[in-house]
């Protein structure tokens, strides 16, 4: 087979699991034939083969479902297509629930599965037992039902896909080992295999465990780390048969299906372990790893009270095999940011059967269009910090992940492991102040303050945490005094050079050429008017810009940048986050403690809204930058790390005339809610407009040289009313036992689903539970339509009464923040 090894390809995929078969297979259904997919041994050879083949379609948004969805009905015509056998069976899968908060999370579900189209009952734990004779429900109080679900067999169904990409015309080579990316001028433009040198325009890494290392080589960041995943095969049972639905019981960790009359029983325990740390050999293949009956024992203790007839069976096979996953048990897929040309579809989380067919239709029409079709940002891989490729960290935080796939997953939930991973030059003060800490992108961030003497310990539930009084405190404080926050973490890019005006006014679609000293809200938008970002840009001179964006869009939000700077531009991009801290003084008193701090005049004829200014605060000067994330007068002050504490210090000293408290992460979400405030990757994204998100007035459509996305937004706009409108959105109810909005729950007018809600929270100035979510209309959805309609929010498989608004529900004309 190595004397025909082509030399070169259009596209060449790394790795013969599922996933890259997938690709293969929709490449060439798009019309790329000339495609060569390298397999290190056998395919379906690493993890493939020992996956458990669960066919579920329900995930936690909208994107991801349909991608699921759609695997299910590829599998279900593969068979018919290639004539290989994929074993696909639908028989739907149950859920089961052993405390109330469970079946609150299950609920939840279900109304986010109906209004994703999907079919889906709650049922009582009678009825579970029905579908899954001789199951103990007497401990359980309820479940769901999704009868499309199924199962398959992986092997057979990877061998069906590779059938099929062959078919199409790409070439499939086995035991031909892939030792390096070739990359020339920061670009993929092959590989180097055992058998020779494969020159391709696009390199696909699909490789699996082997993933991270094999990117490493080139600069890429593909963070993942292999664990154990164990389960038994039991020898054929009598109480067994073709019926039975998988059965998932989260609170014992365990997943049960039928395996031709046999019983299989996995886990995804709390715990779990870490595999190949020191680095995977590449002759690994169809191997099982060290049976560890002690790890799986507590697992099958429960398992033998749910399933009694389990203790009569014999075991035919205990099995231990490797799986990779991620920091955040999300996939990855896209394009890389460092290295241009090299995609990536790895880390698979253990769902990477139930995600192969979505995975490669949509990565093929990526590397076809150079653009993803569709909004994938929580799975593209640019969301991924290249910290996070540590060994060290990848291997602490496996140890968490593997058991949150079936944990509780809970609002507001933080990470228990490989914390404390990035720290902000303030970090020691704010932990002196009684921080509870949070993370995101590594960052701790406070979330909020446990007041000196108070001993805390988080209680999540879906209803009001027992934090719920110290954000409302910070809140009221804000609203009548000033809060502190840090946000440090707020990504910062410095953009300079002669063309550096012309470059970002081209990128951002509001006028960025303005008078040195504004402030300019934007967006960056995709060639359809998606949002792909949503900043502020400081202009600091004629030829220099810092922009300001959303902590976890750093890798992103650069990588966009930066692609979108013309090779022969002079403009270059620096992160300068680590070295620029931010501290936020918002409220109604923080114009009078800067105005003793800085010894200048900060009124609204001296200092603006939506300008800076460079001031001395002690020995450091500070650019103040009056603007507000949470709708109350204040700056943003930009502090040099070396400055940060002594700054910091003076202000909690002044501070103290003026009621100064901290407030954190939570607050500021609560706060930004009330207001309106989009918060991008929830409430404006790349499938959103600004017309649809209500930011069309963030677009200069009338600037020199226009901006990306400026045809599309304003072909939308001249329709005067857009068929999709962000709302915000307040349930009646605003009682303490009032329900919360998180994501997903289904919006009703007149008794007809016509959207979701995006993001929600406590409204703690206002009282009031409320949300932001987006709404359809066969016609459109004007404020006539909207007051014309009675609106119902669905929690938890339960309707409540809501009130919906175009404006904000705090302080609607902006009379606070330009006070």
């Amino acid at each position: 087979m190595a004397k025909d090894l082509p030399t070169k390809a259009d596209v060449v995929i790394v790795g013969g699991g599922i996933a890259g078969c997938s690709i293969a297979y929709h490449l060439t259904k798009i019309g790329l034939s000339d495609v060569v997919l390298l397999e290190r041994k056998q395919l379906t050879s690493g993890t493939t083969w020992h996956a458990a083949g669960l066919v579920g379609q329900l995930r936690a948004n909208r994107n991801m479902t349909e991608l699921a969805k759609y695997t299910a009905e590829l599998f279900n015509n593969l068979e018919e297509e290639t004539g290989q056998a994929t074993g696909l069976r639908v028989r739907g899968s149950v859920s089961l629930a052993l405390h109330e908060e469970r079946f609150t999370e299950l609920k939840r579900g279900a109304s986010m599965a109906s209004n994703f189209g999907l079919e889906v009952n709650v049922i009582r734990p009678e009825e579970a037992a029905e579908r899954w004779p001789g199951l103990n429900v007497e401990d359980a109080v309820g479940g769901v039902y999704l009868p499309a679900d199924g199962q398959c067999n992986p092997i057979d169904t990877c061998l069906a896909l590779a059938k099929g990409a062959r078919m199409g015309g790409a070439k499939i080579f086995e035991n031909t080992l892939v030792t390096k990316i070739i990359k020339e001028g920061g670009k993929a433009v092959g590989v180097m295999t055992e058998q020779g040198e494969l020159r391709a325009n696009t390199v696909v890494i699909a490789g699996g465990m082997w993933s991270r290392d094999l990117a490493a080589q080139v600069g890429a960041n593909v963070p993942l780390h292999a664990a154990e995943h164990f389960y038994i095969v039991t020898e054929p049972m009598a109480e067994m048969n073709s019926n039975f639905p998988v059965l998932r019981v989260p609170d014992e960790c365990a997943y049960y299906k039928e395996d031709a009359g046999k019983l299989m029983l996995g886990c995804f325990e709390p715990i779990a372990k870490p595999w190949g740390m020191d680095g995977i050999d590449p002759e690994f293949e169809f191997t099982s790893l060290q049976e560890d009956f002690d790890h799986f024992e507590p697992i099958l203790e429960m398992a033998l009270n749910r399933y009694p007839a389990l203790a009569d069976a014999g075991i035919s096979l205990f099995f231990n095999g490797p799986e990779s996953f991620t920091p955040d048990d999300r996939y990855m897929i896209g394009e890389t940011p460092e290295v241009e040309n090299l995609f990536v579809a790895s880390g698979f989380n253990s769902i990477g059967i139930q995600s192969s067919g979505g995975v490669g239709k949509v990565v093929a029409d990526w590397i076809r269009d150079r653009k993803p079709p569709m909004d994938l940002a929580d799975v593209d891989i640019k969301r991924m910090m290249p910290f996070q490729s540590n060994k060290n960290y990848l291997h602490d935080r496996t140890v968490e992940t593997l058991g949150l796939l079936y944990a509780m997953h809970w609002p507001y939930y933080q990470n228990t492991t490989a914390r404390n991973a990035r720290h902000t030059a303030l970090h020691d003060r704010i932990d002196a102040a009684g921080a509870w800490w949070s993370e995101t992108a590594g960052w701790e961030r406070p979330a909020f303050f446990v007041p000196e003497g108070e001993d805390f310990e988080i209680e999540y539930s879906y209803g009001r945490q027992n934090w719920w009084k110290y954000v409302d405190a910070e809140c009221k404080n804000m609203m009548e005094n000033v809060a502190l926050f840090d946000q440090s973490p707020f990504p910062k890019f410095l953009l300079q050079g002669k063309d550096s005006c012309t470059v970002l006014n081209r990128i951002m679609c509001n006028n960025v050429n303005t008078e040195i000293g504004k402030t300019v809200y934007t967006q960056m938008l995709n060639e359809h008017g998606g949002i792909e970002a949503d900043v502020t840009v400081i202009r600091l001179d004629t030829n220099e810009f810092m922009i300001v964006t959303a902590g976890a869009a750093q890798t992103r939000d650069f990588s966009w940048i930066k692609k979108h700077i013309p090779e022969d531009a002079h403009a270059f991009l620096t992160d300068i986050t680590s070295g620029l801290p931010m501290i936020g003084l918002m409220g109604p008193k923080s114009r009078a403690l800067l105005e003793k701090l800085t010894g200048a005049d900060l009124s609204n004829e001296a200092f603006p809204f939506g300008t800076n200014q460079e001031l001395e605060i002690g020995y450091a000067r500070v650019r103040l930058n009056r603007l507000t994330y949470v709708g109350e007068l204040g700056w943003e002050l930009y502090v040099p790390a070396e400055f940060a504490k002594q700054v910091y210090d003076m202000i909690v000293t002044a501070g103290k005339e003026f009621g100064l408290g901290h407030a954190g992460y939570f607050a500021m979400n609560a706060c930004r809610s009330e207001k309106g405030y989009r918060h991008w990757g929830h409430d404006i994204a790349g499938e959103d407009t600004p017309v649809e998100a209500g930011l069309a007035f963030a677009c200069d459509f009338e600037k020199e040289g226009g901006f990306i996305g400026k045809e599309a937004v304003l072909a939308q706009k001249e329709k005067c009313v857009p068929c999709k409108r962000l709302v915000q959105i307040q349930l009646e109810d605003d009682s303490e036992t009032a329900p919360l909005m998180y994501h997903e729950e289904p919006i009703y007018r007149n008794g007809e689903i016509v959207g979701s809600i995006t993001s929600g929270t406590w409204g703690h100035r206002i009282n009031k539970s409320i949300g932001m979510g987006y709404i359809h209309s066969d016609d459109k959805v004007t404020k006539d339509w909207i007051e014309t309609g009675d609106f119902e929010i669905e929690i938890a498989w339960e309707k409540h009464k809501a009130k919906v608004q175009l404006a904000p529900w705090y302080d609607p004309k902006g009379e606070r923040i330009k006070a």
